[in-house]
């Protein structure tokens, strides 16, 4: 399992995603940051803030 912290690259934002796999994560946080930020594209630079703060699960 994996999990990522939207807060961890945008601050203020509580959601959190936890997924067997960093894909299933990019995906979910692909919709969300349309849905609750706006996005019409997910920058490159954000998929790899993204990535680089996907943890394994506790």
């Amino acid at each position: 399992m994996k999990q990522f912290n939207c807060g961890d690259v945008v601050p203020g934002c509580s959601v959190r995603f936890r997924f067997e796999s960093e894909e299933k994560i990019l995906e979910a946080v692909g919709q969300h940051a349309r849905k609750d930020h706006g996005l019409t594209e997910i920058p490159p630079q954000l998929i790899a803030q993204v990535k680089e703060k996907i943890q394994p699960a506790a």
